[in-house]
């Protein structure tokens, strides 16, 4: 039986350019076109993230052609012969911004109100156990 960590990394293949390491974390690097070399674009905490990410460089690198994660997402801006630490900084740049705002909406959930609170009701009196 396969462990769930394992079952979780298979499940996010979904998105090309990242990758699961073993703490959790998704990192991000796309291959330069016509060399060996990779540009490395970053660690995020969500698999959106990275992909995100991923798909800013792959577009600086390959305008149209590339072969993105969510393409809806990508404007068509001048983002092409730009350096790599230029894609570096701009892939960066997205994916913590992604990163933010996925925790931002999932700390407004977190503590969800169940009841409503009545303002003008005098507070009860702390019970303690001491």
């Amino acid at each position: 039986m396969k462990d769930s960590g394992e079952a979780a990394r298979r499940s996010e293949k979904q998105y090309k350019g990242i990758r699961m390491r073993k703490w959790g974390k998704w990192v991000a690097e796309v291959r330069e076109p016509n060399k060996r070399s990779r540009i490395w674009l970053g660690s995020y905490v969500t698999p959106v993230a990275a992909a995100r990410a991923y798909d800013v460089a792959a577009y600086c690198l390959r305008g149209s052609k590339a072969k993105l994660n969510f393409p809806e997402e990508i404007s068509d801006g001048v983002l092409e012969g730009l350096s790599a630490a230029s894609i570096r900084k701009k892939a960066v740049e997205v994916g913590v911004m992604v990163d933010t705002n996925l925790a931002a909406a999932a700390s407004v959930n977190k503590f969800p109100v169940s009841e409503e609170i009545d303002l003008n009701k005098d507070p009860e009196p702390e019970t303690s156990d001491l």
